[in-house]
């Protein structure tokens, strides 16, 4: 069987590797062992945080129609609900744009939520 050195392929690994850790602080970005750790570990972060914004977008929406809500005199819970019971079908990330951008729009929903909460019961 052939011997394999894997010239080209190493240098063009490492330099992927060293060109991802440039930027990071001493050692890091400059030797592989060192940046190779560097650069998992802050796609680990990566990853993580890609997960994380859908959460915090979320949690941020809810917040904000929360508020909205409050004003019009109607709690978050009761909001949702109405909506649904009035077969409104709007994300939470649309009803928060709506909610900041065009006051409104937003209350003809809440009303519209208010009459869905009288026919849901």
């Amino acid at each position: 069987m052939p011997r394999v050195k894997r010239g080209t392929k190493r240098r063009a690994s490492r330099a992927k590797t060293l060109e991802r850790a440039s930027g990071y602080f001493l050692t890091k970005g400059k030797l592989h062992r060192a940046a190779q750790e560097a650069v998992e570990r802050g796609l680990k972060f990566a990853y993580t945080g890609r997960k994380r914004k859908k959460r915090d977008f979320r949690k941020l929406w809810i917040i904000r129609i929360g508020a909205a809500c409050r004003t019009a005199g109607l709690s978050y819970s009761k909001f949702i609900h109405g909506l649904k019971a009035a077969g409104i079908t709007l994300d939470r990330k649309v009803l928060a744009e709506v909610a900041m951008a065009d006051e409104a729009s937003f209350r003809q929903l809440v009303d519209k939520a208010k009459a869905g909460l009288g026919t849901a019961g």
